[in-house]
Order: C-alpha cells, then structure tokens, then sequence
C-alpha cells in the first residue's frame, strides 16, 4: 500500500505526458482546457475523503479511541483481517505510554531518533538532488541530438514516463522479496553508474554519431534505477524508521525538506549547466554515490520488521556506537 504513492504519482506523469500530446490537448489553444483537467483529482478528493477512515494508529495509540480504531481496521482489513493489525497497534501503544505525539520542532530536538532523522532528511533531500530532475531537463536535446525528428520528440518523452511507471509497478513487487536496503541502495549505485557515462557521452557527443544514442540510453537506465529504488523506497522508509509518535512530525519535516530540494535544484540547477556544462551530472554523481554509501552502512533493512523492532534497532546500534566510542577513548586513555 505504501508504494501506491510512488505508483500513482508516475501514472499521474504519465497521464499528463499523454494527454499533453499534439492530438489530445497540446495544442496552444487546448491548454487552458489542460490546465483546468487538474481539478478532476481534486474534486475526486472531496467527494471519497469524508467517507475514508482515519488512521487506525492515530486512533488508537493517539486518541485512545478503541471502538473507533476496530471500526477503521475492518473497513481497511476486513473483519478477517484485522486482529493481526490490532495486536501489532496495541502493541507499539504498549511501549510508547506515557509518550504524546511530537511536533516537528520537538522532533528536531529529540536525540533519541536523531539518527533516524537524519536518514529520513538525507534521504528526502537526495530524492530531488539526486539528478532526475537534471535528466527531464536534457532529454530533449539528447533525442534532437540523437536524430530523433522534433516533431515525435513528445512521444519519446511519454517512454520515459512509461518507463518511470513501468519501474515502480516493478518495486512495488520486488520490495518485500529483496528488501527496502537492497532496493534503495542498488537503485543509487546504478544511477552513480548512469552519471559517470552520461557525462562521458556527453563530452564526446560529437566524436560519434554513436554517442547521443548512447546518452539516450543513460537517460532511460538513470530513470529506471531512479524508479527501482529511490523513488519508491524513500516514501516506505519514512514511515517506517519513525513510531506512530514521531511519524506525523517526521513526514512534515521530510515533505517540507523534499519541496525546499525540489525548488533549490530548479532555481539552480540552469546555472550549474552554464558554469559546469556537460560535467553537471559530476555533482549528481556525488550525490547518488554518497547515498549508496550512507545507506549501506548506517541503515538497517526493514523487511518484515515491526516499527517497534525497528526503533529498537536503531537504539541498538547507537548504543553499540557509543560503547565503540567509549572503549576507544578509555583504550587511548591507558
């Protein structure tokens, strides 16, 4: 369920490339029909959301509202179903008693999960500066470049939308066989890959009448692994590194973080381009190495675990860390 997000989100690219073209509503004087279809979803929203239930740990665990929290598991679950949800709630209400939910600012001051929130912080932020972005922005003069006529430019454009879609279908099934880590990890080490030929066939583009397909090549493998990993895992973990007290607050901190990136790198990523031309995706390639890096060592795998048992991992490597640190200090000491 939670990879609907990223799903949806690539379908709704998707849609918009589609009806985007010259035979549906691309025409200049179609756009303000276009603009307008943005309104559909919206209105969607309002009619399904008032008969939605609330979050079943909200409930429980926040509100202490038993009776409500069984009526929203059987809506979601199923009568069936919903006993294995409910111990799994009362069970992480059990740990956290005595605690009230946070507000971001008392998160951001917390360090018991100082850990988990710079995670969820480098995650959201490297989601946008990562270089996808970067890549929407060369396509088409890569395809131009390629040969590819002006004219069927937006039809190629639509393949990296279908491409994107195509990817996070394909998370969404790989997630819970290979993991959150692996998954995430992977997707940053085949990007880093992506950055370090695109910026070899960009420097020899006119070497080669090979070259701009080669590069057309690294535009569609850089989303692919964009989709496979880091587009859809980062949303998973969010929600997973952080207990129903700390959750609503860290979503708030790594949404804000993630919009601020995403406007950072398009306020400044043109100027990259002037000061560093075809060398740019060096800087993405920084980036999407240092992930791969940080995630392998620092964050744990969340496959089939518990938010509690997770946090007590958390907790676990800390507190190893700070034995490291303190038998190491004691050791020079001596």
């Amino acid at each position: 369920m939670g990879m609907g997000t990223s799903i949806f989100i690539t379908g709704g690219i998707l849609t918009g490339q589609v009806i985007g073209l010259k035979e549906l509503l691309g025409k200049e004087e179609h756009w303000p029909i276009l603009l307008s279809t943005t309104c559909i979803p919206a209105l969607l929203q309002l009619l399904i959301l008032p008969w939605f239930p609330e979050s079943p740990r909200y409930l429980l665990i926040d509100k202490g509202d038993d009776e409500g929290c069984k009526k929203a598991l059987k809506q979601l679950h199923g009568i069936a179903g919903c006993d294995g949800e409910w111990a799994d709630i009362e069970k992480e209400k059990n740990n956290f008693v005595d605690f009230q939910a946070k507000k971001p600012w008392e998160l951001l001051t917390d360090r018991s999960v100082r850990r988990q929130l710079l995670t969820i912080l480098l995650l959201n932020a490297a989601q946008q500066l990562n270089g996808i972005n970067a890549i929407y922005f060369y396509a088409n003069y890569l395809f131009r470049q390629s040969g590819i006529p002006a004219d069927k430019i937006p039809y190629v454009t639509v393949g990296t939308g279908a491409c994107e879609c195509i990817t996070a279908l394909t998370c969404g099934m790989l997630i819970d066989r290979l993991g959150r880590k692996v998954l995430i990890t992977g997707g940053y080490t085949l990007m880093s890959i992506c950055c370090i030929l695109f910026t070899l066939t960009l420097s020899f583009q006119d070497a080669s009448p090979v070259f701009p397909y080669m590069s057309m090549v690294c535009v569609f493998a850089f989303i692919l692994s964009f989709g496979l990993g880091p587009g859809g895992v980062t949303n998973i973990l969010t929600t997973e590194l952080f207990t129903q007290t700390a959750r609503p607050a860290a979503h708030i901190i790594a949404g804000s973080l993630n919009w601020l990136s995403f406007f950072f790198i398009g306020l400044g990523f043109p100027f990259i381009v002037i000061g560093l031309q075809q060398y740019c995706f060096l800087v993405f390639l920084a980036v999407c190495s240092l992930m791969a890096i940080y995630i392998f060592l620092f964050v744990p795998e969340t496959k089939n675990k518990t938010f509690v048992e997770i946090q007590n991992e958390f907790q676990s490597r800390k507190a190893r860390s700070a034995d490291g640190a303190g038998t190491t200090l004691l050791s020079t000491f001596i």
